[in-house]
């Protein structure tokens, strides 16, 4: 039998398990069922906002850090295979500036060696570039180092150098600074390393501690001459969106292979081709495994909230069944009488989900003013310039883990009522009815 609201056509059993949901505050034992179902709704909202503002943190983590790091590391580089020069760096330039999603291309040397500056020595990255086409393929290039890089001048053997490389060492613009080449002289006493002296021009700051403490750059034609190479070892290139940049390094290996071998000397070479995921894969990976276990983790608490609705059903079921009792006197189904019971747990379900997805999106888009104003109120600050890259909590809520969070909190809410409805559905009238 099917019973529907006469005014709002509505099936009964959405009416009696929302009033069963609203209901209980009318005798001790069914004020402490009310109280257990809210303690249930709570959880599952504070374990879905937990959720959404762990994994919105850790986005906006990810995305700063990542965006710091793009602003030293290419989006592509296009090296020859055998480490040397390219063929025809300007070849090189012209096929992979023809692919639309390039916005700049600029050639570069890259090499390690040794800056000294009295007794003090650290190993770097050097890197030759071409001042006037950095700023295309950087952010290292801005307002405040132009004037350092147009410093750059080939013959004159200047160097930029990373802010926390220029303090450890201790010199400034206008000082003197060694550089110590690997490729030296072959002597019957070994081999003797090339020694350089160079002057700082300038620094830079990109963010990221680990390039501002190891990375000198300088001319790319000073970098050929003390490394011993004949030109550009690679090029550097900048899309319009990062994101893209594994679908273009295929299609550019693509272009550039086709080019490779025209003819002996005008061909452009072996080249290969690595994006940006490539070269910090282990980062990447090792930031996606965090995220995944934080998600697991928080999880679990929405599981453990969810699955106290079984307690509170068992207890709804057991106080109602001379309700039970009745209904099914009347006609009503077990099917009927479980989907009560289902709608019942579903609500509570559905209420601490949405209560917690509106506290984590509120929080979530709303952190850079909350945490300031925590800090004040306590006098602290839970990232210190001094110690971490980033000092401000940052933020990135992404639908990509808002849905399945939602999803996942209301599939284990509705899971949690299918036993207690169940038997609800196995009630015996006559042996519910017999001590009422």
């Amino acid at each position: 039998m099917k019973i529907f609201n006469k005014t709002f056509g509505i099936p009964y059993e959405w009416l009696l398990g929302w009033r069963y949901t609203r209901a209980g505050r009318s005798t001790r034992k069914n004020g402490f069922i009310s109280f257990i179902s809210g303690v249930s709704m709570l959880g599952i909202g504070l374990g879905v906002a937990a959720l959404i503002i762990v994994l919105s943190v850790m986005n906006g983590f990810q995305k700063e850090v990542r965006d710091r790091m793009l602003g030293v590391v290419s989006h592509i580089e296009v090296v020859a295979n055998d480490g040397g020069s390219l063929r025809d760096v300007p070849a090189t330039v012209a096929v992979i500036k023809q692919n639309s999603a390039v916005i700049g291309a600029a050639p570069f040397i890259t090499a390690q060696a040794l800056l000294a500056r009295g007794e003090d020595m650290k190993g770097v990255l050097v890197r030759g570039i071409e001042p006037e086409l950095e700023s295309q393929v950087s952010d290292v290039v801005n307002a405040q180092t132009k004037q350092s890089f147009q410093n750059l001048r080939a013959g004159e053997f200047g160097v930029v150098l990373g802010r926390d490389l220029a303090r450890n060492l201790g010199v400034m613009a206008g000082d003197s600074v060694t550089l110590i080449a690997q490729s030296g002289q072959v002597t019957p006493a070994g081999i003797t390393p090339r020694l350089k002296q160079m002057r700082v021009v300038g620094t830079f700051s990109s963010g990221h501690y680990e390039y501002d403490s190891s990375l000198a750059m300088m001319h790319v034609a000073d970098a050929a001459k003390i490394f011993r190479l004949e030109g550009a070892t690679g090029v550097r290139v900048k899309l319009k969106d990062l994101h893209d940049a594994p679908a273009v390094g295929n299609m550019l290996s693509q272009a550039l292979s086709n080019k490779a071998f025209t003819g002996s000397n005008s061909g452009l070479g072996d080249l290969y081709v690595r994006d940006w995921t490539k070269q910090n894969r282990t980062w990447f990976a090792a930031v996606q495994v965090e995220k995944t276990m934080m998600f697991i983790i928080l999880t679990l608490i929405v599981a453990v909230a969810a699955f106290n609705l079984v307690s509170t059903l068992v207890m709804t079921v057991t106080d109602k069944r001379a309700d039970i009792a009745i209904l099914r006197t009347l006609g009503a189904t077990p099917r009927s009488i479980m989907g009560i019971f289902v709608v019942q747990g579903a609500a509570v379900g559905v209420v601490g989900t949405l209560a917690g997805l509106g506290l984590g999106l509120l929080i979530a888009y709303n952190i850079d003013v909350i945490v300031p104003a925590i800090e004040a109120l306590l006098h602290t600050s839970f990232l210190p310039r001094d110690v971490y890259l980033i000092s401000r909590m940052p933020s990135d809520p992404q639908s990509a883990d808002i849905v399945p969070i939602t999803a996942i909190a209301l599939v284990l809410a509705f899971a949690a009522t299918l036993y207690p409805s169940w038997r609800a559905s196995r009630v015996n009238p006559a042996e519910a009815l017999r001590y009422e």
